[in-house]
């Protein structure tokens, strides 16, 4: 059972923390692995449980598996390949979606694949079967059976042209990892192009794919017979760092990210510095501090790279709960993003949440019962309040709120934030943070 936190907070953060390789890198890259002939080498990689997941699936394929928790490296040999039953890729994956993404280099090696229990309630009909269409359009046979979803390629893998109609980040990431080893040439266009997906690709092409990115979102890839390993630093979780410096904003403090790079981060840093809040930018890392001045209201919209990240939206709006007038935040790329604003009004917030596509151009979710846009009046002063962790990012949301507020908090859930802020505890406790756990 998981434990409650407790958050006192009133004091502004101030110190320093590193961010490591990110999150929604790192997964997809050990993955990858599985399609090489020789070990791969990752560097960077942050101590949360997405990458214990991973691990554990991959040792239960047959890949050698070290790990370097402090040194954050991790070497995945998969020279011995094997079969995996289903009731144990359910026991090691629990909630994760990285069972799917593990079917294309499955195919290569082992010509099979299985994917357990990935009913409607743990992942979703559509996003899956999404993904199943495009392991078919590929050439593999997907077969529904009472101990999962079984898939085959008895012709082998073979080249396709696949248009998205949204450009998804996991879509991509599928079309990547099933493409690379297939016979022939894959053309996807509408692809993901964020930061993340470049790096995966750079993880690819280190193996020996050859892939082509244009510049109007087409990606080619011409398949090979063979991979090899890789070595590779993981670039840094952009979203940890967004989210740091959102406390140091919601706290009217000081951290300095190490490791945080400004590239990446460009669309963010726009928009911190439009609200008002400083930052320094250096080699090492981005130092954000509140500058003691009145925060700005700002109307805001996410999008796709190299719109602002939908992962910054919760912790910003955060943040400008403490901003002087009417701010609007548009979410336009996950529809039921909005629906933690609720828990913020109870620790004394002003948000009000509509269906119409506020601020912005209007979106695929306008013309349907979702409310996707927010109406944030401030600065109201919160305060301490009992909340539950409804999911990652809203998770570290809520702890952004309870050390901003005046009181004490008690959130619920808080282990789920393990699955992507690296020792956030530890970092808590150098900023200067008061909390306790029982």
């Amino acid at each position: 059972m998981s434990s409650t936190f407790h958050v006192r907070g009133g004091r502004p953060l101030d110190g320093e923390i590193t961010v490591r390789g990110a999150k929604n890198l790192v997964s997809k890259a050990m993955v990858a692995a599985l399609l090489g002939e020789e070990p791969s080498v990752l560097h960077s990689v942050p101590d949360i449980r997405d990458v214990q997941i991973v691990s554990d699936l991959l040792a239960i394929h047959g890949v050698k598996v070290e790990r370097d928790v402090v040194g954050g490296a991790i070497r995945m040999d998969p020279s011995n390949v094997e079969r995996a039953h289903a009731t144990e890729i359910d026991a090691h994956a629990g909630s994760s979606r990285i069972p799917i993404l593990f079917c294309g280099p499955l195919l290569h090696r082992l010509g099979e694949a299985i994917i357990p229990d990935l009913g409607g309630c743990r992942i979703g009909d559509r996003p899956i079967n999404y993904h199943l269409d495009v392991l078919r359009s590929f050439g593999a046979v997907v077969d529904k059976r009472e101990m999962g979803i079984y898939i085959t390629a008895p012709s082998g893998l073979q080249g396709t042209t696949i248009a998205l109609e949204y450009p998804s980040v996991g879509a991509t990431e599928q079309v990547l990892l099933t493409a690379v080893r297939a016979q022939g040439v894959t053309v996807l266009s509408n692809a993901a192009v964020e930061p993340e997906i470049e790096d995966l690709i750079s993880v690819l092409q280190k193996m020996g794919a050859l892939i082509t990115v244009q510049t109007d979102r087409t990606i080619i890839i011409e398949g090979v017979d063979r991979l090899g390993g890789y070595e590779h630093v993981a670039l840094p979780d952009r979203i940890e760092a967004g989210s740091w410096a959102c406390a140091a904003l919601a706290t009217k403090g000081s951290v300095l990210v190490r490791g945080a790079q400004q590239k990446p981060m460009s669309t963010f840093l726009n928009t911190f510095r439009k609200i008002g809040g400083g930052m320094d930018i250096t080699e090492a890392g981005i130092r954000f501090y509140h500058p003691g001045t009145p925060l700005r209201a700002i109307a805001v919209e996410t999008d796709v790279h190299p719109g602002l990240m939908t992962d910054w939206q919760q912790p910003l709006v955060v943040a400008l709960t403490q901003a002087d007038g009417i701010s609007i935040v548009h979410e336009t790329v996950y529809e039921n993003r909005l629906g933690f604003t609720s828990a913020l009004n109870d620790m004394g917030a002003h948000i009000q949440v509509y269906r119409e596509c506020l601020g912005g151009s209007s979106c695929r979710f306008g013309r349907r019962n979702y409310n996707h846009s927010a109406v944030i009046s401030g600065p109201k002063p919160l305060h301490g309040a009992e909340i539950t962790v409804p999911d990652l990012r809203g998770g570290f949301s809520y702890l952004v709120a309870a050390l901003g507020a005046e009181g004490v908090s008690s959130i619920h859930g808080i282990d789920l934030i393990d699955r992507g802020y690296e020792q956030f505890r530890d970092k808590l406790t150098a900023l200067g943070a008061d909390f306790w756990e029982d």
